[in-house]
């Protein structure tokens, strides 16, 4: 009984690859206009669009394979969390400042508030397995 109740589970994908997606897609375009808003050619204006685009591929991967979303939203928790101490790290130890700070700024917010819902909701996953 207890297998049938978790294979109905793990067919709904639940918020988390929306909420995946969503910060994918604002990492993209936050990347974008900061490129074109800077004038900058260099592609390490890029960076945050580049981690929205594996974001969006964590995502649309665990929409499409329900039994790996599991593992697929803790891989874009630690993408997160990467995503901010990297982005913290270089925006101190660099002193970057203008468009790159802002760029940086930008990605610890999103990536932040994202690692915050993901352990919110992992939290709330373990706590319906233990009471289910």
């Amino acid at each position: 009984m207890y297998r049938g109740a978790r294979s109905r589970r793990r067919r709904d994908t639940g918020i988390v690859p929306t909420k995946t997606l969503s910060l994918g897609a604002a990492l993209i375009v936050f990347g974008v206009i900061v490129t074109i808003a800077s004038g900058s050619g260099s592609a390490t204006s890029l960076i945050p669009a580049f981690i929205g685009l594996v974001f969006v591929v964590l995502g649309l991967v665990a929409r499409a394979k329900p039994d790996l979303n599991h593992h697929l939203m803790h891989a874009s928790a630690a993408l997160a969390l990467l995503a901010v101490v990297s982005s913290l790290g270089s925006a101190i130890g660099r002193g970057a400042e203008g468009w790159a700070l802002l760029a940086q700024v930008g990605t610890i917010v999103l990536c932040a508030v994202y690692l915050v819902f993901a352990v919110q909701s992992f939290r709330q996953a373990r706590l319906a397995r233990t009471t289910a």
